[in-house]
Formats: structure tokens, C-alpha cells, sequence
């Protein structure tokens, strides 16, 4: 690195580590946005649909909808987006398996999940899944990993086999399907249950009278699903566009807390139509959890924690190192098609440091007046840390 381009990138480092919540610095990137069809992309959608990437001074196409995670995975490391929301547990795999340099910048939101089960399964816990064949949406995602944590708790053994009927009582068949194929394998009795992001747990309430078990929010309390992703290499050559990008997601962020029925209008069918959805299933997911509906007396009882006071999905931008630690740790035990023996290399204090940068993520918040918005976030005083203790009961 010759003297004038040291000098370039230690100003664009300083100006956005220094910035104000809406940097005026030059940047000729232009944000593109891959998604798939569900609620754990909002921020990024909403950021779309009100101008916040150009209110950073960028320039944005429209986001670009993919039905599958390694669709999505695969277009995203060819460069096809520069911006994209994955399922946490993928770029660990991506990071530390496949070595591609990516990182995590931003959590998309909290919870935003379920265990949807047929009205006719005769499943209430997870004690009754044994026999049963279940599906979900990566083998690296939360989804599979706080299901297993689930069939542990209750005895059972989890295998990954062709369909079969012949399945012993204590084991349970897992399936890998891409989100929106979940309610018509469901419907077509193909499999019991699934465990995927919203909205499909809502449809599959309102078009096929399913139940849903649980709320993964009520057995991992606001815990992280889909986080914001970007390539390591664009965010060390261009860190001003990243604190664009941040900036933009964590103002989306508190839009989406303060307008939860406007979120579901604008994504749904009859408003800008991100997420090809009716208005009332997004409504379902945004506003509707009522333990007088899903709590004590119901079967199943899909909320056993209404005093941890989460919602059905929320919003909190800050990826809490203790969530990263947690979930790289049950990676480690979970079972999953192919060889993960990788994930042994190394530590859930290595990953919480090296895959995700926080610095632009603890300034956006900062200079948005953001740190008394979102849920755990407490900061402004002497004794505040950027931790947090991770709550589980399954």
C-alpha cells in the first residue's frame, strides 16, 4: 500500500467511526438487496421502501426476492448482492467451512419463529414428535439447532433419512425444505410439523387450521435468527457504505417498533408487495401473540413464558456476542446432513470476536439515540456492557 492510498482508507475508516447518524461522505456503491419470502428480512425491506439507503446519500436497487437459502447463499458470494440477511448459523458455515470472507454487521430481528404441527397429529409437546417426520428450513439454521435442543430434552433421537414410515418411537425424521414448501408439505401430510421463520407458521394457522407447538421466543428469549451479512473485503475497502448500510438498518429497525401494523401493510400483497402475502397473515405476525389464545389452557400451549414479555417477532439491531457463543456451541452438538466436524476447530468465544464487526453497529445505535429503543439494549451508563445473558427454557 503506497502512501496516498494509506492516507485514503485511514480517512474513510475515521469518517465512519466518527460519523454522525447520517454521513455525508462520497460512496460509489450501490446497495444490492437479496432476500427470501419471510419477516426475518424486514429491516432490510423497510429500509427499501422508505428511502432510508438514499436518506444515507446511496443509491439502492430494488431487493431482489429468492426462494431458497442456498440460492441466496450462493448468489451472494458470486456478487450478484452486496447486502443480505442469512440465517446466523450460515455464515459460520460459510466463514469457517466454505473460508469465504463474510461477516455479520447487524441482527435482522428477534424471534420471528415457530413449531407449526397439523390440528390432526396429536402433537402437544415434544415428547410426541418420536415417529414423526419433521421439517426444516437449513440444516444450519436456529430452527434446527433449538429443535434438537427440544428432542434432547424430551428423550428423543434425531436422524436425517429418505421418507419413511418406518421409524422407531424415539426417533425423529428431519427434513430439509425451503420455507415456502413447508405449509403444502404439511397440508399434503407429507410431514408433522415444521419449524421455520414467519409468515408461514401464520398461513399455515389461517389456511390450514395447523397449531403452532411453540414460539422459539418462548423457549429462547428474543433470541437472534437471521442476521445483516456482508463481504469482508467491502467492508474494509469501503467502511463508509457500511455505516451507510448499518445506519439505515438500525433507523428501519425503530421505524418497524413504533409502526408494527404499517410493516405488515407495506411488505403484504396489498401494500408495496416485498413479501407475497395477504395484509391479515403479516398482521397475524406482527401483532398477534395473546397467551389468552396461545397461552395456559390451550393445547398445544405455544406460550409458557408470558412474563419474559417477547413479542411474536421483534426488532433489536445489536448482535450480542453472548447469543453468537451460545449458538456456536449448540452447532457444535447438533446434527446435521454432511461432515461438520469443522465447527471443532474452534471456540464460541473465537467466532463471537472474529465473525461479526461491532463497531459500526455500536455507532449507528449510538448516533441514533437508539440504545433505550430496542429490547436489552441499556446503554448510557458507567456500569453498561454491551452483553447480555442469554435465557432458555424449552
Amino acid at each position: 500500500m503506497n502512501r496516498r492510498s494509506f492516507l485514503k482508507t485511514s480517512i474513510l475508516a475515521a469518517a465512519a467511526v466518527n460519523s454522525s447518524f447520517s454521513i455525508k461522505a462520497a460512496s460509489r456503491e450501490t446497495v444490492r438487496i437479496g432476500y427470501l419470502p419471510i419477516t426475518d428480512a424486514t429491516p432490510l425491506l423497510i429500509a427499501h421502501a422508505n428511502k432510508y439507503f438514499e436518506a444515507e446519500g446511496l443509491t439502492a436497487e430494488p431487493p431482489a426476492l429468492i426462494r431458497n437459502w442456498s440460492a441466496l447463499a450462493e448468489s451472494f458470494l458470486a456478487g450478484k448482492f452486496n447486502v443480505v440477511h442469512l440465517l446466523l448459523p450460515i455464515p459460520i458455515w460459510m466463514r469457517y467451512n466454505n473460508k469465504s470472507s463474510v461477516k455479520i454487521v447487524a441482527w435482522d430481528h428477534l424471534n420471528g419463529s415457530a413449531f407449526t404441527v397439523r390440528n390432526d397429529a396429536g402433537i402437544q409437546n415434544f415428547s410426541d414428535l418420536g415417529g414423526k417426520h419433521i421439517a426444516v428450513p437449513h440444516w444450519y439454521s436456529m430452527h434446527n439447532v433449538i429443535l434438537q435442543m427440544g428432542l434432547k430434552k424430551a428423550g428423543l433421537k434425531p436422524i436425517i433419512v429418505p421418507h419413511t414410515n418406518d421409524l422407531k418411537k424415539d426417533e425423529v425424521n428431519l427434513l430439509l425444505l425451503p420455507p415456502p414448501e413447508m405449509p403444502t408439505a404439511l397440508a399434503s401430510k407429507r410431514i408433522e410439523g415444521f419449524i421455520v421463520a414467519e409468515p408461514f407458521n401464520a398461513l399455515a394457522e389461517l389456511k390450514l387450521k395447523a397449531k403452532i407447538m411453540r414460539f422459539t421466543g418462548d423457549m429462547w428469549k428474543n433470541h437472534p435468527c437471521c442476521v445483516v451479512v456482508m463481504k469482508e473485503d467491502l467492508i474494509k475497502s469501503d467502511p463508509v457504505f457500511t455505516q451507510k448500510v448499518v445506519n439505515a438498518v438500525v433507523r428501519s429497525q425503530k421505524w418497524i417498533l413504533q409502526n408494527l401494523g404499517k410493516t405488515a401493510e407495506i411488505l403484504s400483497n396489498e401494500g408495496k408487495g416485498y413479501l407475497p402475502m395477504p395484509k391479515e397473515t403479516l398482521m397475524r405476525v406482527f401483532t398477534n401473540y395473546d397467551p389468552a389464545i396461545y397461552g395456559k389452557g390451550q393445547n398445544p400451549q405455544a406460550i409458557k413464558h408470558p412474563e419474559w414479555g417477547v413479542k411474536r417477532i421483534g426488532f433489536q439491531p445489536y448482535p450480542f456476542p453472548s447469543a453468537t457463543r451460545f449458538i456456536f456451541k449448540q452447532m457444535q452438538q447438533t446434527v446435521v446432513q454432511g461432515d461438520n466436524t469443522f465447527l471443532q476447530k474452534y471456540t464460541p468465544d473465537f467466532v463471537a470476536k472474529d465473525l461479526v464487526v461491532y463497531d459500526f453497529i455500536k455507532n449507528a445505535i449510538r448516533n441514533s439515540g437508539g440504545t433505550g429503543a430496542f429490547t436489552d439494549l441499556k446503554i448510557g451508563s458507567p456500569t453498561d456492557t454491551w452483553e447480555r445473558e442469554e435465557v432458555i427454557e424449552l
